[in-house]
């Protein structure tokens, strides 16, 4: 059986990396899918467990063989995308699969999947999500108001989604996301194949 599709959009400094992180960790079945990037690996961060990170040239060359699921050019000059490859191997293993993307690759997903558990994650405030950014230290102050920026334009996009977690108290956060997890596994679809096997069954 294939693995159900969890795609995970939220601004920058909202914590849905957090979150898909703590997901993958309480629920086994749950798999994070590994994205593509062009950018510099950020300190502590490994190389095909946070990101494949790969050259611009390659990842041109990935997009032109129609190898990417989705893919955009999130801040100029850095290219992410997460690969057809990369879900298959993953939703063939009956595992089912978490994508933490922005909302142009969310869309694409959407189209592409459109089975799939949709969630945009907010912040309490975009004062929080500043915050949140800015005890990051990774960003330079151009770099922090453009994503600032930027999340209003997502946060107008977030009725898109069939879910919204507010990303107020981690705890409780995971605890919504989790939930929604669940609630998809019990969704007709899903449960389709043992309905079909019970029915079938010779006793």
């Amino acid at each position: 059986m294939s693995g159900i599709l969890y795609i995970v959009s939220a601004p920058s400094g909202v914590g849905k990396t957090t979150l898909i992180n703590r997901l993958t960790e309480i629920d086994n079945d749950c798999a994070f899918a590994v994205s593509h990037t062009t950018r510099e690996p950020r300190k502590g961060e490994v190389d095909g467990e946070h990101y494949y990170f790969v050259t611009g040239d390659r990842f041109r060359e990935m997009a032109e063989d129609g190898e990417f699921a989705e893919w955009a050019e999130v801040y100029e000059g850095r290219f992410y995308g997460t690969s057809r490859a990369e879900i298959e191997r993953l939703r063939t293993s009956g595992k089912d699969v978490v994508f933490d993307v922005d909302y142009h690759g969310g869309r694409s997903l959407m189209r592409l999947y459109p089975d799939a558990t949709s969630v945009f994650v907010l912040p309490p405030s975009l004062a929080v999500a500043r915050e949140r950014l800015s005890g990051r230290g990774t960003d330079l102050p151009a770099d922090l108001a453009e994503r600032i920026r930027n999340a209003r334009v997502e946060i107008s996009v977030a009725h898109e989604y069939g879910h919204i977690v507010v990303n107020d108290e981690l705890d409780r956060a995971v605890r919504d996301l989790m939930i929604i997890v669940k609630s998809a596994r019990l969704g007709h679809e899903h449960s389709a194949g043992l309905v079909r096997d019970l029915v079938a069954e010779d006793v």
